[in-house]
């Protein structure tokens, strides 16, 4: 009888997942099919695409004008997306399953059915990593936070591979944390696929592993790495090369997003001189950070990690408002210290700011858009999110950093 209950729950799971599967790709299909441009996900399937049916390298003209013809119809003109390939040769491998399906519209929903499960992916490993067993009134509270978030639902909708990084680097964190180092290199490694989001959480990360004699997740790293590297070139000996040679053009022809050209555009005046002054602090935080976390535990690793993430946005390197989903987790981080620690009250701050969040981001955008202002070039979008994390993470370090209950509190539980 108990077999065939569980026999009929297992055939009920199945129902529902594959029922939610089909709705979120015929939603995803509605909304691809009336705003096919030049997204993020465009450039690498059909870049792909050539690789696999014609052979041709993703990263030559000729991938690029098929491309262009893919999204406009016809060449970019000088001051469209060009929509190069851009980024590594192995990242091809992700999108291989959805190259081989003709049409670009099914493609791309499939991709934005891909992302959102991987979405609910970041959301269950976030709790995890910071040991957060949230009721469940508050798990659907931030199930729907992750789905309203500007910052979690933009690079679905532009198909912004951001979103399966910050799942791979939240993951590998927690197997650093759980000390399975091996795992945790691998993870790191496969998520190179966007160097700019992760360079100084390498950086870091090296450093720690080297003091604590955690040699196994460098070399897993390193190694996995290499690996990349080599099967790539197994298929085109110069593609790093190619790589590189792509990024620089496209700098040359975009606009890039770092906080020293979001500010020369915002003040012109100081704007250089503001960004590179913001470059000093961060790294100078990071530097006093990492020294500190030398030789200490997995609970003073996980917060320098979360601050090395959110330094990175704000240090100088390439980002867009996508690859702020890589924040979660230390969001996460923030309000499981509040949920333990503070009771009621911290339950009425985590509403408060879910909700201020999660609408208020939305209105700011709103509000700029109705005075000409692109998100990408607006300044209040673009340094608000990472500031206000900064300053709720140094606000829980203390408890953060520390074990669950400090030797008082172990006494006073004692004493009652």
């Amino acid at each position: 009888m108990s077999n065939n209950r569980a026999n009929l729950l297992l055939f009920g799971l199945i129902i529902l997942i594959v029922s939610i599967i089909g709705i979120a790709t015929w939603l995803n299909y509605q909304y691809a099919s009336q705003n096919m441009g030049m997204n993020k996900f465009i450039p690498r399937w059909q870049g792909t695409r050539s690789f696999l049916m014609e052979g041709t390298n993703p990263f030559s003209e000729q991938a690029t004008s098929e491309i262009q013809r893919t999204v406009y119809g016809r060449l970019a003109k000088s001051n469209e997306d060009p929509g190069y390939f851009v980024y590594p040769f192995y990242s091809i491998i992700l999108y291989v399953p959805f190259a081989l399906i003709e049409n670009h519209d099914s493609a791309f929903s499939l991709w934005m059915t891909f992302l959102e499960f991987i979405l609910v992916g970041l959301l269950i490993v976030s709790l995890v990593l910071v040991d957060w067993r949230p009721s469940i009134l508050m798990l659907i509270g931030l199930f729907i936070f992750i789905f309203l978030w500007y910052h979690g639902i933009r690079p679905v909708i532009s198909g912004n591979v951001s979103v399966l990084v910050a799942f791979l680097v939240t993951s590998a964190l927690l197997a650093i944390r759980s000390k399975q180092d091996a795992l945790g290199g691998v993870l790191l490694a496969m998520a190179s696929i966007k160097p700019q989001m992760v360079i100084m959480l390498y950086l870091f990360i090296i450093v720690w592993s080297i003091f604590k004699g955690r040699w196994r997740i460098i070399w897993t790293f390193l190694g996995s790495l290499v690996f990349l590297i080599i099967f790539g070139s197994l298929f085109i000996q110069d593609w790093l090369l190619e790589n590189v040679r792509q990024i620089i053009r496209y700098n040359d022809i975009m606009f890039i997003s770092t906080p020293g050209s979001i500010l020369m555009n915002w003040v012109p005046g100081v704007g250089k001189q503001t960004g590179w002054i913001l470059t000093g602090v961060m790294v100078a935080m990071l530097l006093i950070e990492w020294r500190s976390s030398i030789g200490k535990d997995e609970r003073w690793f996980t917060w320098t990690a979360m601050v090395t993430l959110t330094a990175t946005t704000l240090i100088g390197v390439y980002s867009t408002l996508e690859n702020y989903i890589l924040l979660f987790p230390t969001i996460m981080l923030i309000l499981a210290t509040w949920y333990k620690r503070w009771g009621l009250l911290g339950r009425w701050l985590i509403v408060i700011f879910l909700l201020v969040t999660s609408i208020g981001i939305w209105l700011l955008l709103l509000n700029g858009v109705q005075r000409g202002i692109q998100p990408d070039l607006d300044p209040i979008i673009y340094f608000l999110t990472p500031l206000v994390i900064l300053v709720g993470l140094y606000w829980v370090k203390w408890w953060a950093v520390n074990p669950d209950q400090l030797p008082l509190e172990k006494v006073s539980d004692y004493l009652q």
